[in-house]
């Protein structure tokens, strides 16, 4: 193995990483097909994936990087509330990318100091990636995608991507030993509320729940898929979670810095009580998809979750919304009290 290919493995490695790879630039060539055919499958997300042709032409943007350093990070070892599960996304609520509390954001800034300590030029976007992650891992043979989409390592699907472009040529590719999916295996598409997931590798960020409770989902009371959303206020997890390859894969042995003095104040109904500063300045820095100008839509997200299963105790918390400051959480209750009869 080359010296310097060794050193930044080893010291992926030593600072928490699952697994790290090196892949050469040109291999994110054939990125550029497999999103050509998901475009054809689905053509009304084209102008949401036309955005993602930059990951497979990097050199048009960085023309000095010649290799990619993908990394793997576990996070399905942190203790996860039991009142959030089914709530929030588990991925979200030890989301690292932006948390400087957490020991992984650390070392990501150390391993990529380390990078340029050793004498390479280095790029890197923290929020949504300089690069198709999951692409650039399977290059990498760090494990494989699986039928719902996801990347998965020996840990299974709760695994982090990161990765850094470098200005040497380098190279270090595994062969990954995981099995495929079972052949007859359909559970990751039986189990998506809204067929978002219709088939193997597929799909429609349109309807999707992680979308239409971040990006999508604007207009709540005529939103085809409201009832579909379930109790999902922000992400999904119900492929992963029916999936038999992440069976006894997530193992809660360590506390997320802050997650659970912050479970404390998440509830629907705590959610519908919140004031617009405690969600700008506490919510929306950790769950960051929602931009700060658009915290209403927890509160929206909240309604929605308290109609597809609701209890009585939910009612005075929805007819209280209906007096909200903002004029989205007070339609988004006036439609909640005209659908249950309230």
């Amino acid at each position: 193995m080359n010296l310097l290919v060794e050193k930044i493995k080893n010291a992926a490695l030593n600072m928490g990483y699952e697994k790290c790879g090196i892949i050469k630039i040109s291999d994110m060539s054939g990125y550029e097909e497999k999103l050509n055919e998901r475009i054809q499958r689905i053509p009304e997300v084209k102008p949401y994936y036309e955005g993602f042709y930059r990951f497979a032409r990097l050199q048009d943007t960085y023309p000095w990087a010649k290799s990619i350093v993908i990394c793997v990070r576990q996070y399905g070892k942190y203790h996860i509330p039991d009142h959030l599960k089914g709530l929030i996304g588990k991925y979200y609520l030890v989301d690292s990318r932006r948390d400087e509390n957490s020991e992984d954001f650390q070392d990501s800034l150390k391993f990529e100091a380390y990078l340029q300590e050793i004498g390479l030029k280095t790029a890197a976007e923290r929020k949504f990636g300089i690069t198709a992650f999951r692409w650039a891992a399977l290059k990498a043979g760090l494990g494989l995608v699986r039928r719902n989409n996801f990347f998965y390592t020996e840990s299974g699907s709760w695994v982090h991507l990161e990765a850094w472009l470098i200005d040497k040529e380098l190279e270090s590719v595994e062969k990954p030993t995981l099995k495929e999916c079972p052949k007859n295996c359909n559970l990751c598409i039986k189990s998506c509320p809204t067929a978002s997931l219709s088939e193997p590798y597929t799909m429609n960020r349109l309807s999707c729940i992680s979308c239409l409770t971040t990006f999508e989902g604007w207009d709540l009371p005529n939103e085809k898929f409201n009832s579909q959303m379930g109790s999902w206020v922000f992400g999904c997890d119900a492929c992963q979670d029916v999936c038999p390859m992440n069976k006894g894969s997530w193992r809660a042995a360590e506390e997320f810095p802050g997650l659970t003095e912050l479970s404390e104040h998440i509830s629907l109904e705590k959610i519908l009580e919140m004031d617009y500063t405690f969600l700008e300045k506490v919510m929306q820095p950790k769950f960051w998809y929602i931009g700060k100008d658009d915290v209403w839509r927890w509160k929206t997200n909240a309604i929605n979750a308290m109609v597809n299963d609701y209890k009585e105790q939910y009612g005075e918390y929805i007819r209280c919304a209906s007096n909200d400051s903002n004029e989205k959480v007070r339609e988004m209750a006036q439609w909640a009290i005209g659908k249950l009869n309230l």
